[in-house]
């Protein structure tokens, strides 16, 4: 039987998921953009990009990835998860000391911060007299030990830039694999935490402050993540016509499962069906540039929105279309020069 993700499908899948965060992360600072739900839930929004999808214009790929783009996370936390147990469960005999674990991957996920965190401060500072009331130290030092996520009341106030917030939620989800799904892997002790943090955003439906800060943190992403480690232990391959019926369905999902807020819930599980069905089945002539792109998703992530900062203000209320392939392709250049250092470093 065909092996139920390899290491290029894996990377591949960052690949896809990389390019939607990064075009989601441009395209929704366009005022005319239809704009996500991400954190929290307005129902007008879906409305919207139905409007837009019903009256298709030259703007329908920027309404898209505005609307849909943020998806890209649940897909890393998936392939996140699923890395996990290939590594520690399945190479070795599958235990880790939780301390010593914490400790290596805040290490690799700061020395992959770090970098374009100061450089993202010197050109903030360059282009906004504001910067001093935005990096203070009390927030710089949330940063860097990535705690910024669950030590303030509104984390959308004060991580800068903002895309970063995924630092401190991935360090919580590595704690809590190191001293919960790792040691105890009863499969119900694990889906009973994914449906406590599914009440819980139940419970804080009426609550924007409430809802935002725990879809901050690891209670709004522990679904995918935890999806992820189920899929490298239970997981299993299907026939390509079985992989087309779950894209279709996974895509009617995502589209009308947008519509309402407890199926909005749930609607990154079926982007991850859709995604890993998708890569199951590509030919390899397009499974190559997504997981070229994949293998440098990392620093990718770390650089766009330093040259979302300095693109987007030329290009916003000009040539939008240009903008985009000039942020793209700086985005990409800058992504293969950090990685380039970060090897050198080794």
């Amino acid at each position: 039987m065909k092996d139920i993700l390899t290491l290029a499908e894996s990377k591949a899948l960052r690949g896809i998921a990389i390019m939607g965060i990064i075009l989601h992360n441009y395209c929704h600072f366009h005022g005319f953009a239809v704009k996500e739900n991400e954190y929290t839930f307005d129902s007008s929004r879906p409305m919207a990009f139905f409007e837009r999808l019903l009256d298709i214009d030259n703007d329908l790929f920027i309404h898209f990835f505005s609307f849909f783009g943020h998806y890209g996370v649940p897909v890393f936390l998936f392939v996140s998860g699923f890395g996990l147990v290939m590594k520690y469960e399945k190479s070795n005999n599958g235990n880790v000391r939780p301390i010593n674990f914490v400790w290596q991957h805040y290490k690799k996920l700061f020395r992959l911060m770090i970098i374009g965190y100061l450089v993202f401060m010197a050109v903030y500072f360059i282009r906004h007299d504001s910067a001093g009331e935005r990096f203070t130290w009390e927030n710089i030092i949330n940063q860097l030990l990535m705690t910024c996520n669950f030590l303030n009341a509104r984390p959308d106030r004060v991580i800068l830039p903002g895309p970063y917030w995924y630092f401190g939620l991935m360090l919580q989800l590595y704690v809590l694999y190191a001293f919960v799904l790792n040691r105890f892997r009863n499969v119900y002790i694990i889906t009973g935490m994914v449906a406590a943090c599914w009440l819980i955003q139940v419970l804080c439906q009426s609550s924007f402050d409430a809802l935002n800060f725990v879809r901050y943190n690891f209670i709004g992403g522990l679904m995918p993540f935890v999806a992820g480690i189920l899929y490298g232990r239970y997981g299993c391959s299907f026939r390509t016509g079985t992989y087309v019926t779950i894209i279709i369905i996974s895509a009617a999902a995502v589209l009308f499962g947008s519509m309402s807020f407890h199926s909005w819930l749930w609607v990154p599980l079926f982007v991850i069906t859709g995604a890993v069905a998708t890569v199951r089945i590509l030919p390899s002539w397009l499974l190559s540039p997504c997981c070229w792109v994949g293998g440098i998703s990392a620093a990718l992530f770390v650089m766009h929105p330093v040259v979302r900062e300095v693109v987007i203000a030329h290009y916003r209320r000009t040539d939008i279309y240009f903008g985009i392939i000039v942020f793209v392709l700086t985005s990409i250049s800058l992504a293969m020069l950090l990685q380039y250092v970060l090897k050198k470093k080794n």
